[in-house]
């Protein structure tokens, strides 16, 4: 009897054994560059190496689709509009901030001013991108 109960005991643990490593999908000839189905892996999509000239067309064509959404030659007078106010509110607002500067700590205002002047310098290039189009 006890022989029996060991027999089915032994029989269980290998139909076990057989399940787990039946699902482990062990193939020898599949090599390391290569995915879960054999494919090899693709390149990356950013410029390295080789892939550079296929990214820089990319890039192309997102940047044409950007143009063709703007409208840049119909609506240039209105976006040079909207950066002129933006200069402008920026003036005013540094303004603000430069005559009203805490004496006994002014490095926040002073940072503000910084931060200001940088989005000066930003619209300035958009004019410049808005006036080479």
């Amino acid at each position: 009897m006890k022989e029996l109960y060991n027999l089915f005991l032994f029989i269980a643990i290998c139909f076990v054994l057989y399940l787990v490593f039946k699902n482990f999908n062990y193939n020898p000839l599949r090599e390391g560059m290569t995915d879960a189905s054999g494919n090899s892996v693709a390149t990356p999509s950013n410029g390295v190496a080789g892939n550079a000239s296929a990214y820089s067309a990319s890039l192309k064509s997102a940047i044409i689709k950007a143009n063709d959404t703007f409208l840049i030659s119909k609506y240039r007078s209105d976006y040079e509009s909207v950066i002129l106010n933006l200069d402008d509110l920026i003036n005013t607002q540094m303004l603000n901030i430069a005559l009203n500067i805490n004496q006994s700590s002014p490095q926040q205002s002073l940072i503000q001013l910084g931060q200001m002047n940088q989005a000066k310098g930003a619209l300035n290039s958009i004019m410049k991108y808005l006036d080479s189009q």
